[in-house]
């Protein structure tokens, strides 16, 4: 089994970089090796929706890395969780199964292109960068634990990869995992839904303790999950009093996380907390020279300024803007992309920020954003705890949508224009001193631009 486990490592590795995070992180980490049968790589998929979207994405990606690791093996077949109960009571041989999931070869978590050599540093980020870099190379001795926050597609996720790449390549023998918020709570989930519950709590606590470096992308998924703070609580304080580094990303900064356990929030707070902002129009342009000198893109000057002067959301906006151009321009066979390509992915971009955008779906992003009910939100309760969301879906209506004043103060229980106005004006000078209450605003614009 350990061999089918260490070529299996191998096909992960391939595979994480093949496809992009999320179809990595849905249905390829998911899936369950069990045995090799007649040419065949058996392996389970955690869900059907999962198996069917594998089959029907890169199935074929999938196969042909298998064939490349798994000699004799010309063939996968994937089944699905009502079946698996079936197979495994066929199965003769006790020893090729894996009854609980095996820890997974850290690196394969990593991706490579994510260094601090691709990370592209401007005034939003110099210091989260230095504080990462300070970590990579000390990893345990300095700022134990980093918690980094900031908005939707800004480098977070960058900066671990790269924390983790640095240290891999520095401290080869230093044990290192990387995992989301929500894979830790699924991992913790089946471990208690286990049949054997002591093995498989047993595995569950060895994959996320014996490591020397733990990092967690967005920590924020485990708010109003109660046994999955204890758990993590319990694994924070094994690894902290051990020196072992962690670190954390978050949307918000932890005393803005209302529904985690203030336990966690002080374990948090005791260590160094970075936030990285949206970049300026100088770093944007950077970014995108960087991408094109990467890729080898041929693109015309003009186009790469016109790009970071218009796109200030965040980067993937940024870099996905950058990817239309270059779509465009190929598809009309033209060897250099130009304003042309870049006017039509503009108009792309910003219909689609308007696609479906209305006040009812903003106010329901921000009662998810700040875990509050929409009664509330939309009623008459004059507590902080609901005051603060109410201004701020109030002004970033008024930042993102066309309509009356007066249309706006009736979505929230009949008020008037005033209302709105007075809403609106306190939170823009607010942010202009209050950075994280900016990010947090920031953050719910790029939330609801990406959900359009």
């Amino acid at each position: 089994m350990d061999a089918i486990l260490s070529r299996w490592n191998e096909v992960l590795k391939d595979m994480s970089n093949q496809v992009t995070a999320v179809s990595y992180d849905l249905y390829i980490e998911t899936l369950e090796p069990i045995k090799i049968e007649k040419n065949r790589l058996i392996l389970f998929a955690s869900t059907l929706t999962n198996k069917n979207q594998l089959l029907k994405l890169h199935k074929n990606k999938l196969l042909k890395s298998v064939k490349e690791h798994f000699e004799n093996v010309d063939e996968i077949v994937v089944l699905e969780p009502n079946e698996k109960e079936k197979y495994l009571n066929d199965i003769k041989e006790a020893e090729d199964i894996i009854e609980t999931k095996q820890v997974l070869n850290d690196k394969n978590k990593l991706n490579e292109k994510y260094t601090f050599e691709s990370f592209v540093v401007g005034k939003s980020n110099q210091f989260v960068y230095a504080a990462a870099r300070s970590v990579a190379e000390n990893p345990g001795k300095k700022y134990n634990p980093l918690f980094i926050y900031g908005g939707v597609g800004l480098g977070k996720t960058h900066i671990l990869h790269a924390i983790g790449n640095y240290i891999r390549k520095n401290n080869p023998d230093m044990r290192i995992l990387y995992v989301t918020s929500e894979q830790f709570t699924n991992d913790y989930i089946q471990a208690l839904k286990a049949d054997k519950k002591e093995n498989a709590n047993k595995a569950f606590r060895d994959k996320y303790r014996d490591v020397d470096i733990l990092m967690i992308d967005d920590i924020q998924f485990i708010s109003n999950k109660t046994s999955t703070q204890e758990e993590f609580f319990h694994t924070f304080n094994d690894l902290y009093q051990l020196d072992k580094q962690i670190v954390i990303t978050s949307d918000k900064h932890p005393r803005n996380m209302e529904a985690l356990e203030e336990r966690l929030r002080s374990r948090f707070t005791g260590g160094l907390i970075q936030d990285i902002q949206k970049p300026d129009y100088e770093t944007r342009l950077a970014i995108l020279q960087k991408k094109v000198e990467t890729e080898n893109y041929n693109v015309d000057s003009d186009v790469l300024t016109f790009l970071a002067e218009k796109i200030d959301t965040n980067i993937r906006e940024l870099e996905g803007s950058l990817n239309k151009v270059i779509s465009l321009s190929s598809l009309i066979g033209r060897p250099k992309a130009t304003m042309q390509e870049a006017e039509e992915a503009l108009k792309d971009f910003e219909l689609s920020q308007k696609q479906n955008l209305t006040v009812d779906r903003i106010i329901d992003i921000v009662c998810k954003y700040f875990n509050v009910k929409r009664e509330d939100l939309v009623g008459k309760k004059k507590n902080k705890e609901i005051v603060v969301p109410r201004h701020i879906c109030m002004y970033v209506i008024t930042e993102l949508l066309d309509v009356p004043l007066m249309t706006i103060g009736e979505s929230f229980g009949g008020k008037d224009h005033s209302s709105v106005i007075h809403a609106r004006d306190k939170i823009a000078e607010s942010m202009k001193t209050n950075n994280s209450l900016k990010t947090d605003v920031d953050d719910l614009i790029a939330m609801i631009k990406s959900d359009n």
